[in-house]
C-alpha cells in the first residue's frame, strides 16, 4: 500500500500538529459523518472495532437558514416514501398552496430513481435546472434542497442532475436507515488510520507512506509493476486508488496501460471547485442548547458549522480545561476566484449570524485549510466516467469518482469501489469475494430494466 502523504486516509486523514502551547492534536480535513447506509464502510470499520464503538448517533443535525428559519430531520419515519411525505406535511417552508404549484411529474422523478433511466434522462441537465423545474417557493428550496445540493461540493449550475438525482435516492428517498447520521468520538487518526495500519501490518501489507505512485508498467517477473519514489515494485494486480489529478498523471505517464478508450475516460474527469475548512479554538463557550453539527444555507458561503467540544474527546478535554470551544465552519464548491481573506471574512460573518454569542470571541489558536482535490459530476460525464475494471487486465480502479453499479457516494463509494476492485481482480483465482451490500438499486416508483437487473450483485 504506497500512500504518497505521510498519514493514511485521503480525504478523510488526520494527523498531528501542536497548538502554540505546545499541546499536541490531531488535525483533519473537515467533519464527515458516518451514514447508517454505509454498509460496506461499516464491514470495513468492523474489522478494527466489531462494534463500532467509536461512533456516536446525533440525535438531529437541522438545517439553519435566515431569519430563524430551522429545518430537523430528528423524528422522521426510516422507511421511503413515509420519510418524504412526512418531511412535507411538517416542513415550515410548504404550506399547501405552495404544494399546489409545485411540479409534481418532476418532483416524481425523486422516486423513480433507476440507474440507466435516471441518468438517460436527466445527466445532461445541470442540478440547477432541475431544481428550477421543481418550482418550489424559495425558502422551501433553499432549505431542503439547495443546502443538500452543495453537500457535494459541486455547484448547482456545474453538476449533473441525475447524479443529484442519485444521491437524493441513496441519502433520503430510498434509504431505509433514516437521516440521522453517527460521529466518531476519537480523532480519525486515533479511531481509524491507526487501527487500520496495525491490522494490516498484522497481515503482512507493507504500509508504505510519504511514498508516491510515478508509473505502472508490465513487470518482467510479474504482470505488474509499480514505480514508487525510484523503486520498481512487481505485483499479480495493481489497485489505483487516487485522487483524480494523481491517476490522470499516473495514467498519462504509464505508456503500458494504452487503451486509448480507458485514457480518454481518465483525461476526462476532472475537480470540482475547492473547499475551506476552517477550525477555531475559541476563547469561551457556546450556548448550551447548541447542536454538534448543523447545516447552514442563505448566509454567506457558509455550509455547516460542527461544535468539535460536543462529539469528539480531545477537543471536549480542551475545551473543558480552557472554558471555550472548538469550532469548525466549512464552505463547498468556494468559486476559484475567491480570496482566502475574503472568505474569512464571510465565514466568520455568517458564523455569528447564526451564533452570536460567539461574536466577542477570542481565536487562541485556528488551522485553516483550503483544498481542491474533490471530484466533478459535470452534466454529460456519466456515460464515459470510468468504472471499477479497465481494460487492462490485473489494473483496476477505485475512489468516489468511480461509475459503481449502485446507489452510493463519499467514504461510503470509496470503500464499495475497493472492494469491488479487489472482488474484481482475484475472480479467477478462486477467492471469496467480499460481499457487497447496498440500499434498494430502485426508487419505490423505479423503472426495472434488464440491464440493472442483470448488473446486480450477489
Amino acid at each position: 500500500l504506497a500512500e504518497r502523504e505521510p498519514f493514511l486516509g485521503g480525504r478523510a486523514a488526520a494527523w498531528t500538529d501542536r497548538l502554540a502551547s505546545g499541546e499536541s492534536f490531531e488535525m483533519e480535513r473537515g467533519f464527515h459523518a458516518f451514514f447508517r447506509q454505509y454498509y460496506n464502510l461499516q464491514s470495513l470499520l468492523r474489522r478494527i472495532d466489531k462494534e463500532l464503538s467509536f461512533l456516536d448517533p446525533l440525535e438531529d443535525y437541522p438545517i439553519l437558514g435566515p431569519g430563524g428559519q430551522v429545518e430537523s430531520f430528528s423524528g422522521l419515519p426510516i422507511k421511503p416514501p413515509w420519510n418524504v411525505i412526512a418531511l412535507t406535511k411538517r416542513t415550515p417552508t410548504l404550506g399547501l398552496r405552495d404544494l399546489n404549484r409545485v411540479n409534481g411529474r418532476a418532483a416524481l422523478a425523486m422516486l423513480q430513481y433507476e440507474s440507466n433511466w435516471t441518468y438517460d434522462r436527466y445527466d445532461q441537465q445541470t442540478a440547477g435546472e432541475y431544481l428550477d423545474s421543481l418550482s418550489f417557493p424559495p425558502d422551501a428550496r433553499r432549505m431542503l434542497f439547495d443546502v443538500f445540493a452543495h453537500s457535494f461540493f459541486n455547484p448547482e449550475e456545474a453538476m449533473s442532475a441525475g447524479e443529484l438525482l442519485m444521491m437524493f435516492h441513496f441519502y433520503f428517498s430510498g434509504n431505509p436507515e433514516g437521516l440521522i447520521f453517527d460521529v466518531s468520538k476519537r480523532p480519525f487518526s486515533k479511531s481509524i488510520w491507526e487501527p487500520l495500519h496495525n491490522y494490516m501490518g498484522g497481515l503482512g501489507v507493507d504500509v508504505r507512506t510519504a511514498c508516491a505512485v510515478a508509473r505502472v508498467a508490465r513487470g518482467s517477473g510479474r504482470p505488474w509493476s509499480v514505480l514508487l519514489d525510484g523503486e520498481v515494485v512487481e505485483g499479480d494486480f495493481v489497485v489505483l486508488a487516487l485522487n483524480v489529478p494523481a491517476l490522470q498523471k499516473v495514467v498519462a505517464d504509464s505508456p503500458d496501460l494504452n487503451d486509448s478508450g480507458f485514457r480518454k475516460s481518465i483525461e476526462g474527469l476532472a475537480l470540482t471547485h475547492p473547499f475551506a475548512v476552517w477550525r477555531m479554538w475559541l476563547d469561551r463557550p457556546g450556548n448550551p442548547d447548541r447542536t454538534a453539527f448543523v447545516g447552514t444555507t442563505g448566509v454567506g458561503s457558509l455550509d455547516n458549522i460542527s461544535l468539535y467540544h460536543l462529539f469528539e474527546d480531545e477537543s471536549r478535554s480542551w475545551a473543558e480545561r480552557n472554558q471555550g470551544s472548538v469550532v469548525e465552519l466549512h464552505a463547498y464548491a468556494v468559486p476559484p476566484s475567491t480570496t482566502e481573506p475574503a472568505l474569512r471574512e464571510d465565514l466568520l460573518h455568517a458564523f455569528h449570524s447564526f451564533y452570536p454569542e460567539y461574536k466577542d470571541a477570542g481565536i487562541l489558536e485556528e488551522r485553516f485549510l483550503i483544498r481542491r482535490d474533490c471530484p466533478a459530476f459535470a452534466p454529460g460525464s456519466y456515460a464515459d466516467r470510468p468504472g471499477v475494471a479497465t481494460p487492462h487486465e490485473g489494473v483496476a480502479l477505485a475512489g468516489d469518482f468511480v461509475r459503481l453499479p449502485m446507489p452510493s457516494a463519499l467514504m461510503e463509494r470509496a470503500v464499495a469501489s475497493g472492494f469491488l476492485a479487489v472482488n474484481h481482480l482475484l475472480s479467477r483465482e478462486g477467492v471469496r469475494p467480499e460481499p457487497i451490500r447496498s440500499i434498494p438499486r430502485r426508487g419505490i416508483l423505479g423503472r426495472r430494466s434488464a440491464e440493472t437487473e442483470a448488473s446486480r450483485m450477489r
